[in-house]
């Protein structure tokens, strides 16, 4: 099994395979390109980011400057928008559905790092997949950590760090995250 397989299937895997390295640098270079653009060139930007990332749909909006791991495998629904400093470590799926406004310096995690220092010290890691729902708000600073669903109708408030799977019709906040309103 290939270590992109591994990564793909949630197992340990090795980040520094040169499979998965290449396909870094090739993202990286198109998010530097993207980050590059000239402001006004909205149809440039448009055609780099449907080469970076996995899917989109037809109106979607990410402000300069972006950055990610892999591209392919985060997914943006209708209506998507992004403020500046948008941070995807997507070695897993990151998927946004619909009507999804995120704030500036917000930053999504699938990476992590096994807690046994001997196996982390190899190298290894492995990743869980991200789930945004539909008509979520999600305020500036916002860090959402590894293998998280957010459920519909979400608020996250501005600073908060998401360490738990969150139901739908619900305002959250803090560090860690919590409940602070259902609507």
């Amino acid at each position: 099994m290939s270590e992109k397989e591994k990564m793909s299937e949630g197992k340990l895997y090795d980040p520094l395979d040169s499979e998965l390295i290449n396909e870094r640098v090739k993202c990286k270079l198109l998010c530097q390109e993207y980050n590059n653009i000239k402001y006004d060139d909205i149809e440039k930007r448009e055609d780099i980011l449907k080469q970076i990332l996995g899917k989109t749909k037809e109106k979607f909006f990410v402000e300069q400057p972006f950055i990610c791991d892999y591209g392919y495998n985060i997914e943006i629904g209708e209506k998507f928008y992004s403020n500046h400093n948008l941070t995807i470590l997507d070695c897993a799926k990151v998927t946004f559905g619909d009507n999804v406004l995120v704030g500036p310096n917000c930053a999504f995690y699938t990476a992590e790092h096994p807690l046994d220092a001997e196996t982390r010290n190899k190298g290894f890691e492995y990743a869980r997949p991200i789930t945004i729902g539909n008509n979520v708000w999600i305020g500036g600073g916002v860090n959402i950590l590894s293998g998280i669903t957010v459920g519909n109708n979400v608020v996250i408030a501005a600073g908060a760090v998401v360490t738990k799977d969150i139901p739908s019709n619900v305002v959250i906040a803090g560090v860690p995250a919590k409940i602070i309103k259902r609507i």
